[in-house]
């Protein structure tokens, strides 16, 4: 009989025996492609993106502002980062001043 576990979304996993665990490994470990880590490996492991937002400057502030469609419509067409765009052409701007 299969030794299996429910996770909290519902999802039934198979939890292998240790026989069948020793199998699983020593099929890994044949594989050249597929060698574990060494333990200074592990200590050099870095994550490439962390989680969450990035941290600001904390220069800035949110606020609600009401803007013509055709401006707004203007920069999103631009692409992803349009928002940046519009506060350095705001910031421009001010800087004429």
């Amino acid at each position: 009989m299969q030794n299996t576990v429910k996770t909290r979304n519902g999802l039934t996993l198979i939890v292998p025996d240790s026989a069948e665990d020793e199998k699983i490994t020593q099929g890994a470990l044949a594989d050249s492609d597929a060698q574990p880590l060494t333990d200074e490996q592990i200590k050099r492991l870095r994550p490439t993106r962390l989680r969450g937002r990035p941290v600001g400057t904390g220069k800035k502030m949110q606020l609600t502002l009401r803007i013509d469609t055709e401006v707004i419509d203007y920069f999103r067409q631009s692409g992803e980062g349009w928002q940046t765009r519009m506060n350095d052409v705001l910031r421009d701007w001010v800087a004429r001043r």
